[in-house]
């Protein structure tokens, strides 16, 4: 039983490992340093209103949006960028990663530069060309402290997480085997 509460665990802490996008039923956060903002991504040529967090199902226009949840942060210059995930991090991804790039730009799909944004949202719009893992990467200042918060979150586009799946479907097998056998056992 307990290897099947593990995987289960690690399988549910996958938000986590998603380096800053927390998913919640109905509800995306994402967490840049001590901002917090909610977080939907849109597609809808191909989706139409249906709202995700991280990993897309098509390639094609894309919106992002970031809606601030403290006000203090429609008081500093947010920006936005996308890189592709040639170093193939998947999930994996965290800040280090990102400032051991030697040329982001070469890497980089889309760059929304450092902009104050008053109304307290951040929209994004970018056209995804090619299926495979991006990193998306999301960098704010404190408004009074010499400190730069960032957040990093890799997501797939235009493609199944197959393993993310296979691992879900070997842990309820295996928690289902463990369930068995102890009721067998009784």
């Amino acid at each position: 039983m307990r290897i099947g509460v593990l995987l289960l665990l690690l399988i549910a802490g996958r938000g986590y490992a998603a380096g800053g996008v927390v998913g919640e039923p109905g509800s995306c956060m994402i967490e840049i340093g001590l901002y917090t903002a909610h977080f939907t991504i849109y597609q809808s040529d191909t989706s139409g209103d249906e709202e995700f967090c991280e990993d897309l199902p098509d390639i094609g226009k894309t919106l992002f949006v970031l809606d601030y949840l403290h006000g203090s942060m429609k008081e500093v210059a947010v920006d936005f960028r996308i890189i592709r995930d040639v170093d193939e991090l998947g999930i994996f991804a965290r800040w280090e990663n990102i400032q051991a790039i030697e040329d982001i730009d070469a890497r980089t799909v889309f760059y929304q530069p450092s902009l104050v944004y008053p109304e307290n949202q951040l929209l994004a719009e970018h056209t995804f060309l090619e299926p495979g893992w991006y990193i998306g990467v999301v960098t704010a200042p404190h408004p009074s402290k010499d400190i730069t918060y960032n957040a990093v979150f890799p997501f797939q586009v235009g493609q199944t997480n197959y393993l993310f799946w296979l691992l879900l479907m070997l842990a309820l097998a295996v928690a289902g085997f463990y369930v068995y056998r102890s009721r067998r056992g009784s």
